[in-house]
């Protein structure tokens, strides 16, 4: 396998190429690179099975290259860090990433998902949700979603409310759109933070746009504008409370 490395600091690249050298001989670096303009010559010039792509790059971000090669067909791997706004937009996105500083289980992980056979159509859709996400002024707008029948991009502002059911989550859509996944709504919640989606219940998420009015009456519970009504955790309560009151004067 071929492997592409395009990040602006020379110790995460080095970083990198050692551990694949070392750990994964088959897989050869086959060119780096610290910018768009030079990513872009790489992979062209290249065609790896891999690319490790930095997502802020002196001359643009890196979905700038991804857009302009044009149709992908190698595994990309994010690098991002803990604090940066585009790791929210990768993982609602569904793409694979490592943290810097680079670690060595993470990368191994990253490239095991890698090696699978991949469907290069639902890369592209897991692409597009991201370009989105980084392009909407740090508010996510799209999450992937992998059903039994699957991949969906899913609006954010769509989403009505979440309901946990068991190890599964129940999304409640705009235009009574129902959809089922596999993830706890644990997940979800640290997914969607600062999204407008917030946690009222232990079973419930609520889009804060679509909240109507609040009752203080049977321990209080919320009614959303299409006329469901969601109970409040008495633990929640002045944390729900403040987020209607902050939304409002937003």
């Amino acid at each position: 396998m071929k492997a592409v490395i395009v990040d602006d600091e020379a110790p995460v690249r080095n970083t990198i190429s050692a551990l694949l050298k070392e750990r994964f001989p088959d897989i050869t670096v086959s060119a780096s690179a610290c910018s768009v303009a030079e990513g872009i010559a790489a992979v062209t010039e290249h065609k790896p099975d891999i690319l490790f792509l930095d997502i802020e790059l002196p001359d643009g971000l890196g979905f700038d290259l991804l857009k302009q090669v044009g149709q992908v067909r190698f595994r990309t791997i994010f690098i991002t860090g803990h604090q940066e706004y585009a790791l929210d937009a990768i993982k609602v996105s569904a793409l694979d990433y490592i943290l810097k500083p680079v670690d060595e289980d993470e990368l191994r992980a990253a490239i095991i998902k890698a090696r699978e056979i991949i469907n290069h159509e639902e890369e592209q859709l897991k692409l597009l949700a991201l370009s989105e996400n980084m392009h909407g002024k740090k508010v996510l707008k799209r999450i992937s979603i992998r059903t039994a029948e699957a991949l969906q991009l899913i609006a954010v502002n769509d989403i009505i409310r979440a309901e946990a059911e068991s190890n599964y989550t129940h999304f409640h859509l705009a235009g009574g759109k129902h959809v089922m996944v596999s993830r706890t709504i644990k997940e979800y919640e640290a997914m969607l933070s600062g999204t407008g989606l917030i946690r009222v219940h232990q079973s419930h998420l609520v889009n804060l746009n679509c909240i109507d009015k609040f009752y203080k009456h049977d321990g209080g519970y919320l009614q959303l504008k299409d006329g469901t009504t969601i109970p409040v955790s008495p633990v929640l309560k002045q944390k729900v409370l403040q987020a209607i009151s902050d939304h409002l004067f937003e």
